[in-house]
């Protein structure tokens, strides 16, 4: 048989051939490695997200349930009628563009800090420590970009605020009878596309921040998150702010915080923390924030908010109507149902859809249009409020009325002398007419 000579041995053709095979495999396996390496490679660059609370205490489903909305629709109708416009004006800053699941870190909170003062200094500071001056100039930047918006978003709140209380007080516009249902869901859609644009921004800036962040940087984050609650990380006292040399406006101060804080709970947290939100969060012209939360703006550091404060006093005001304007406030919770459990599987969408920033790109239109539905939800929500608060304030007795200031009192409420930029106090600007809100 004839023989060939390879790497200095001799071989049968049938031999050689055999040879050869086994090269050619052996170069297939080790290329299917290299690429399967790569794929891994890939994978482990993308982002993913997992539920950040092994058993979290609070989440949507308690949210919407019908004791926490009838507590919660109780003390809106407490703040609407013991307040007054201004006091209908406040609004946490934290309640705008809230897809990172800030709200649920803040109630899940492992060390119960979430309704303390330092809680948003704490998170921000820390994260800012981490970050680079290149990332940090990125919040800034952002912010002074943001700014109109963010206040526009505010402002824009206040028709509806005036609206409400006009028909609280009977002071309806000539030849109507009540509010225009239709009006209110087309106003408070514009509204809330404003609130889009504003999420859409602010994930595109988180996105953007995260996918630069280096492998020490994700370690100190995930170090910081193994605290397991932030009571358990370094205190606001041992750290410095490095905006401070910067001079910054306090309200842009404000929006580079809010960004250090809620990029963190974004980062650590998942789709399912983004959609939550605490059970006041919808229905936010009516005052309940500026009872529950202005005590703490002048409280000063380390102030922790009542977190039992909205139910408690929910049912103390239930308890002073009579059967026909108990079941007014009440039966609320079955009117709002489609439309609520519709404004979550929307907020839904929102959230899952910002999330595409952490691995590319989202799509704004999306995003805007399902904001637009999203505020049509909320102003047939609060059409409803409004509608039922009035009636039942109409009917309420001098010794109920009394009732409801006492109440107030206990709660050390007083009257805010104008209105509120989110929680800052300013001036009762001119409010445009409201007229077009009735029928």
């Amino acid at each position: 048989m004839k023989s060939i000579k390879f790497l200095n041995n001799e071989f049968s053709l049938g031999q050689l051939f055999i040879l050869i095979c086994l090269i050619t495999a052996a170069s297939l396996l080790v290329a299917c490695q290299e690429d399967d390496v790569d794929d891994l490679i890939e994978e482990e660059d993308e982002y993913t997200s997992e539920e950040p609370f092994e058993n979290p205490k609070y989440n949507i489903d308690q949210a919407i349930s019908d004791e926490a909305q009838k507590k919660t629709i109780a003390f809106d109708a407490l703040g609407f009628m013991a307040g007054n416009l201004g006091a209908q004006t406040f609004l946490p800053p934290g309640k705008v563009a809230d897809y990172c699941g800030f709200q649920y870190f803040r109630d899940n909170d492992q060390t119960n800090m979430g309704h303390n003062t330092s809680f948003v200094p704490i998170i921000a500071l820390n994260m800012l420590n981490i970050l680079t001056d290149e990332q940090i100039d990125l919040f800034v930047s952002a912010a002074y970009k943001q700014i109109d918006q963010i206040n526009a978003y505010a402002y824009k709140r206040f028709p509806l605020c005036k609206a409400f209380r006009r028909l609280l007080e009977g002071d309806l516009p000539d030849g109507t009878t009540g509010l225009d249902m239709d009006a209110v869901k087309a106003f408070s859609a514009d509204l809330y596309e404003i609130d889009g644009e504003i999420s859409y921004g602010r994930a595109e800036l988180f996105g953007q921040v995260i996918n630069s962040l280096t492998d020490e940087q994700k370690n100190d984050i995930q170090a910081l998150k193994n605290l397991n609650g932030i009571g358990n990380w370094p205190g606001e006292d041992g750290l410095t702010d490095p905006t401070r040399a910067m001079n910054l406006d306090k309200d842009i101060h404000v929006a580079v915080m809010t960004y250090a804080s809620e990029i963190y709970t974004w980062y650590a947290g998942s789709v399912t923390g983004d959609t939550y939100f605490c059970p006041e969060r919808q229905g936010t012209y009516f005052g309940s924030f500026y009872i529950k939360d202005w005590p703490a703006m002048i409280g000063g550091p380390n102030y922790t908010i009542d977190e039992t404060l909205t139910g408690n006093a929910g049912q103390y005001f239930l308890d002073i109507l009579n059967n026909e304007q108990h079941d007014l406030i009440t039966g609320l919770v079955d009117l709002q149902k489609n439309a609520l459990t519709s404004l979550v599987d929307t907020r839904e969408d929102i959230a899952t859809e910002l999330r595409n920033f952490l691995n590319g790109t989202a799509s704004e239109s999306e995003v805007l249009s399902l904001s637009e539905k999203y505020g049509e939800y909320d102003g047939e929500i609060i059409y409803l409020y409004a509608t039922h608060f009035a009636q039942v304030y109409q009917t309420m007795t001098d010794d109920q009325k009394n009732q409801l200031t006492d109440l107030a009192n206990d709660l050390e409420y007083v009257d805010p002398p104008g209105a509120f930029l989110y929680s800052e106090p300013i001036a009762m600007p001119e409010i445009e007419n409201t007229d077009f809100l009735f029928k």
